[in-house]
């Protein structure tokens, strides 16, 4: 592992010592490669991932925006699923990852989604 990573490592561990989710507010974790990127809500209480959402579903994939406009419509459908599954409360866990650009357009659109954090 080189620095970079390894130093995005200790972050996320810092994090996730503080950010846990249960199955009333699960926890919304964000993974970002160069590409893509991903959402899914994590009942840590029980180990489950409840449920996902990504920018290679198909009515996001078919879109030709820009990764930063992807990375909100990931936010909205993860909200849309959370809101039929009747959660409306989770907590964000950013993954390391710095809050800006992608991974605040994912928070916004969970947000704008109807999704309280």
């Amino acid at each position: 592992m080189n620095n970079k990573s390894q130093a995005r490592q200790k972050i996320r561990y810092r994090i996730r010592k503080k950010v846990s989710g249960t199955s009333s507010v699960p926890r919304l974790s964000v993974f970002r490669s160069n590409v893509e990127i991903y959402a899914q809500l994590i009942d840590d209480a029980t180990g489950v991932t409840i449920t996902g959402a990504s920018s290679l579903q198909k009515d996001i994939s078919a879109q030709k925006v820009a990764k930063t406009a992807k990375s909100k419509m990931v936010g909205e459908a993860i909200a849309r699923k959370a809101i039929e599954l009747g959660i409306e409360k989770v907590v964000f866990d950013r993954s390391g990852y710095i809050y800006h650009g992608r991974i605040k357009a994912v928070a916004e659109g969970a947000r704008e989604g109807g999704l309280k954090f």
